[in-house]
């Protein structure tokens, strides 16, 4: 499909359009989970999220638990073989996890996480639940985390301890602060949400990053400038802050140009809920609508030397508001998770290159 035609199907929900995510992932997800839902629940569910994610949120609350989780969990790499795809899905899991649930992070986790990578498999699965399938592995691991969050939200709430400030606390809060009250079962729904919706992008955007830093020294030099400038103003144990990473620039240009090489998401899915014409073909009501993104991230007349990597290239902020730039989505459902994403994979670098060589 062409970059306007994607961006037609992305930005006209509701109009004949509804998500159209196999039902292998809806019930794996919930009913509740934000690629689920649309019309006025996606509204609430995705204001709910919002509030959680927001800038204001990021630097008071988020990005303080992100540096303090990267900063210990890079230590553990000293002097260590690394398979650094098993070791960046870990930290995505466990750096998600720690914002969710700061306090009962560590305990949990042993139990939680080999629970939600069967939960991953089985939601890119065919929906057959015969024994050893992935969709019976998946659909049994969302039943034992439904077990282990719906536990910790009764221990928290048999508590007295003063709301934690985290986000399970704060979807959990009940006073006047709170605009999007939730349900136990749509708060569980969207932590699942948080932690699936995070997991891979920030997972293999990390790895890439780092195949891709290896390969062009150029690229690392650049980078490296830019985090030792920054570790030069602090002390050792001072961590980063939001001046810090609003000053990544050249960073984000990796980040941006990782995502756009190795198209970590390839595209999404809209169901048509009545016929409808697109560019002169008649889409009956009821198919699904594959919009392919992949595809326009290797334009050559969007991307000159569309497969040479090239942070440079996303120094000219312009080009992050252009109507071909899909890597996050667009429309209502662009990913909310955008900024959050950025921060992690952003401090995780900073540590990274600043203290480890390629």
């Amino acid at each position: 499909m062409d970059p306007e035609l994607n961006r037609y199907i992305l930005m006209n929900e509701a109009k004949g359009l509804v998500p159209g995510y196999p039902q292998s992932m809806l019930d794996i997800l919930g009913k509740c989970n934000i690629a689920a839902v649309h019309g006025s629940t996606h509204k609430q569910m995705r204001g709910a999220l919002l509030a959680l994610i927001s800038p204001t949120m990021i630097r008071q609350q988020l990005l303080p638990k992100i540096d303090d989780f990267m900063r210990t969990f890079l230590t553990n790499w000293d002097n260590k073989v690394i398979d650094l795809q098993e070791k960046t899905k870990e930290m995505a899991f466990l750096s998600s996890l720690k914002q969710i649930a700061s306090a009962e992070c560590t305990s949990v986790a042993q139990e939680f996480m080999p629970e939600f990578f069967k939960l991953v498999l089985g939601t890119l699965s065919l929906p057959i639940d015969l024994p050893g399938t992935n969709y019976s592995r998946g659909f049994q691991a969302r039943q034992n985390i439904l077990r282990i969050l719906g536990q910790l939200i009764k221990e928290r709430r048999d508590s007295k301890e003063e709301s934690h400030k985290d986000m399970l606390g704060y979807l959990m809060n009940n006073d006047e602060s709170n605009k999007h009250k939730l349900s136990d079962d749509e708060i569980i729904d969207q932590i699942i949400t948080i932690l699936y919706s995070g997991y891979e992008t920030v997972s293999t955007t990390s790895m890439m990053a780092v195949k891709y830093l290896h390969d062009h020294p150029r690229v690392l030099e650049e980078l490296r400038k830019e985090h030792m400038a920054i570790r030069d103003r602090k002390k050792p144990e001072d961590p980063i802050e939001w001046n810090d990473l609003k000053s990544m620039r050249f960073t984000r240009a990796v980040i941006f140009e990782t995502s756009r090489l190795a198209t970590i998401v390839n595209g999404v899915l809209r169901k048509t809920t009545e016929e409808m014409e697109l560019n002169g073909f008649v889409i009956p009501k009821g198919w699904r609508i594959y919009v392919y993104t992949r595809e326009v991230n290797y334009d050559p007349f969007l991307y000159p030397d569309p497969l040479a990597f090239n942070p440079w290239r996303w120094m000219d902020k312009s080009l992050e508001s252009q109507s071909y730039f899909l890597i996050f989505g667009g429309g209502t459902r662009q990913c909310p998770g955008k900024e959050l994403g950025i921060a992690e994979i952003s401090t995780f670098l900073h540590y990274f290159v600043t203290r480890y060589r390629l």
